[in-house]
């Protein structure tokens, strides 16, 4: 460390090699983001974005979404390298309050580096004391967040899902930690946006020790970004919802249910052969979720994609992201009533993509159905469940022979079609079809009217009438069905 008398490193005594972050480490964060992740992941920050305490937040001109995070700063005292969890709190030498803003406007381009959103100047205050490590219990530290003196934060180290000395002994298996060296712990619940004017303070609290409050002011600024130089802040309302915390507080207007009763009384009615006839009329031909089959012959459904990727099987990667609670097993404890799950395995049927245990899962929370163009294990025990499961195949073999579950709630490739969240799936034995919500309304009633015209002629060719000038109408017979219609 040096710089002792720069007054950003005050309360370190001088500037630290480097700090990294935690993306997402609080139950109650993860909980808030409908993501629970199983292994703790980081970015860095540079050191020049440190703050003392008392000092001034900058926003961007042509931004707005600049968000607080308060949490805890842990400052590494003996360099560490390999340690383990029972032996990582020795390494740290002090606990300090922090504030990790982040820009959400410059989210986007950076794909989760957080570069250049998390990276400016002040954006990472720290203090105003610190406590020594030695003295406090890292299960037991207190976090709490004011802005402009109302509590907004207020967690606890016993809420995180990776504990402190994990987090410190996860790092140190692929670097050095060295002398002074800071570890932003991550923010529980109630992070949201502040705006010129606001003053954010954060303090961590160990019994009757404390930092006392880390103070910020947020200012405006009034230079802009160069679009001849760099790309441009752009934010939109999945941004906006993210930094808020919230659709509500970010004051988005709730989305209408894409699926209501009615609709999907109406869906229930019509065969997917009758809405694939509106669709491709409409100029959707790239709707049907080819090569899947009911496992059960008879099986119908109507639901709203909650959609779940597979990516190929690669043994470092199953290793990251195939235990514990991944996001498989996330998509099945978040699947809604009425809702369908729509797998990506990109036609892969060498493994299941699912077995009975998460059959009856997705059954219990009152599922529509499952779809998957990959293979189902334990197939005779998950027709045996009750839900609908619409698969490419059966097959013995557990998920890590051919895929590594990747993510949730993205837009997939199913089938060869895409399938984004919120989609109108409807199934029968014809097969899958995707509707687009927004016109799910116009297509199943065109169809409704189409079927009842189809039985009217099938009444008729039943009758003895040729189909000449009958299928399809001819204008005689048009004006005939029309006026029995009418009646």
């Amino acid at each position: 460390m040096n710089d002792t008398t720069d007054p950003r490193f005050t309360v370190l005594g001088g500037r630290p090699g480097k700090i990294v972050a935690v993306h997402l480490s609080y139950g109650s964060r993860a909980d808030q983001r409908g993501r629970r992740p199983a292994a703790p992941s980081y970015f860095f920050k540079p050191s020049s974005s440190l703050a003392a305490s008392g000092s001034e937040i900058v926003r961007p001109a042509g931004t707005e979404l600049l968000a607080f995070e308060g949490e805890i700063a842990l400052v590494i005292g003996e360099p560490a390298r390999w340690v383990t969890p029972d032996a990582a709190w020795s390494h740290v030498a002090s606990v300090t309050a922090a504030n990790d803003f982040g820009l959400y406007d410059l989210r986007a381009n950076d794909k989760g580096s957080n570069v250049r959103s998390k990276g400016g100047d002040g954006y990472t205050p720290l203090g105003p004391a610190l406590i020594d490590a030695h003295e406090v219990d890292p299960t037991a530290l207190r976090l709490r967040t004011w802005v402009n003196g109302d509590l907004v934060q207020d967690d606890s180290t016993a809420g995180l899902i990776f504990s402190l000395a994990q987090i410190v002994a996860d790092l140190s298996q692929h670097f050095t930690l060295e002398t002074g060296d800071v570890i932003l712990t991550g923010t529980p619940a109630g992070s949201s946006v502040v705006v010129p004017g606001d003053v954010v303070e954060v303090q961590v609290d160990a019994g009757a020790l404390s930092t006392g409050r880390l103070r910020t002011t947020v200012t405006q600024g009034a230079r802009s970004f160069d679009p001849a130089i760099g790309s441009l802040p752009a934010v939109d309302d999945t941004q906006r919802t993210e930094a808020w915390g919230s659709a509500e507080a970010a004051g988005l207007s709730p989305a209408a249910p894409a699926l209501s009763p009615a609709l999907r009384d109406k869906l229930s009615r019509v065969p997917v052969a009758a809405l694939s006839g509106q669709l491709r009329k409409r100029g959707l031909n790239d709707v049907t979720i080819d090569g899947v089959h009911p496992l059960t012959p008879g099986s119908r459904f109507v639901g709203a994609a909650r959609t779940l990727r597979f990516v190929p099987h690669r043994e470092d990667l199953f290793a990251s992201h195939g235990g514990g609670q991944n996001a498989q097993k996330r998509a099945f404890d978040a699947v809604g009533e009425g809702e369908v799950i729509v797998i990506e395995a990109r036609g892969e049927t060498g493994s299941g993509t699912l077995g009975d245990i998460l059959a009856i899962r997705a059954h219990a929370r009152g599922a529509a159905a499952i779809v998957t163009d990959g293979g189902v294990r334990d197939a005779e025990a998950v027709a045996a469940v009750g839900i609908p499961v619409f698969t490419a195949g059966a097959h013995p073999a557990v998920l890590g022979r051919r895929h590594v579950p990747w993510e949730t709630d993205v837009a997939v490739g199913c089938g060869g079609t895409t399938v984004e969240p919120g989609d109108i799936l409807v199934g029968d034995g014809d097969g899958v079809i995707v509707i687009p919500p927004g016109i799910a309304e116009e297509v199943v009633d065109a169809a409704l009217a189409q079927e009842a015209e189809d039985a009217w002629i099938a009444e008729q060719v039943a009758s003895g009438h040729p189909i000449e000038g009958l299928f399809p109408m001819n204008a005689e017979w048009r004006a005939r069905y029309e006026s029995e219609v009418r009646k």
